[in-house]
C-alpha cells in the first residue's frame, strides 16, 4: 500500500538584506567612543595640541547643539530633542537597511555610516549632556567648527547618499 503525502515545499529563503552592514556602524561607533575617551583623558576643555601646524589641532570642545553648534544656547531642551531625533532617524535607516539587498553597497554603506555616527553622538548626549568634539581643522586664523569621528561618518554618509543617488547609475540587476 502506498501512502500519498502532500508535496514538500521548501520555503524560499528570504533575500539577504543589508543588515550585516551594521557591523560598519559598530566600527564607527567604537572608533568614535574610543577617540573621545582618549581625548577626555588627556585634554582639558579648550586645550589644544597642535598636530599639523597651520592645518590640524586636537582641541577639546563641547557641543550642546547640533551641527555647527546650532541651538547650543537654547536652554537644555535641545539635548533630548536631538537625542530622540537621532534615535528615530537611526531606526528608520535600520529599517531601510533591512529592506535593502545586501549587494546594494551604494545604499548600505552611507546608511551604515550615518547610523554609527548618529548613535555615537547619542551616547554623548545621554552620558554628558553634550557631544564631545576634538578635531579642529583650520587655515591661518580660519577654523572649521570642531567635530569628531561620529560627525565625520554622518557627513561622509550623507554625501555618499547624494552622490550615489545622483551619479550612481542603475543598481545592478541582482540588487533590485
Amino acid at each position: 500500500m502506498r501512502v500519498l503525502l502532500p508535496p514538500v515545499t521548501v520555503p524560499m529563503s528570504p533575500r539577504p538584506n543589508a543588515l550585516n552592514w551594521l557591523l560598519l556602524s559598530l566600527v564607527v561607533l567604537v572608533a568614535d567612543q574610543i577617540t573621545k575617551h582618549i581625548v577626555l583623558g588627556h585634554l582639558q576643555l579648550h586645550e589644544t595640541i597642535e598636530v599639523i601646524p597651520g592645518l590640524l589641532n586636537w582641541t577639546l570642545a563641547y557641543n550642546e547643539g547640533a551641527a555647527f553648534s546650532f541651538l547650543a544656547d537654547a536652554g537644555g531642551w535641545q539635548r533630548w530633542f536631538f537625542t530622540v531625533l537621532a534615535v528615530v532617524v537611526s531606526s528608520v535607516l535600520v529599517v531601510w537597511l533591512a529592506r535593502t539587498p545586501r549587494s546594494d553597497w551604494r545604499t548600505a554603506l552611507p546608511l551604515s555610516l550615518v547610523v554609527g555616527g548618529a548613535i555615537g553622538n547619542v551616547i554623548d548626549r545621554v552620558r554628558f549632556g553634550h557631544v564631545v568634539d576634538f578635531i579642529d581643522v583650520y587655515w591661518n586664523a580660519s577654523h572649521w567648527p570642531a567635530f569628531n569621528i561620529a560627525d565625520s561618518a554622518i557627513s561622509v554618509g550623507a554625501v555618499f547618499l547624494v552622490v550615489f543617488g545622483l551619479f550612481g547609475g542603475k543598481a545592478p540587476a541582482a540588487a533590485r
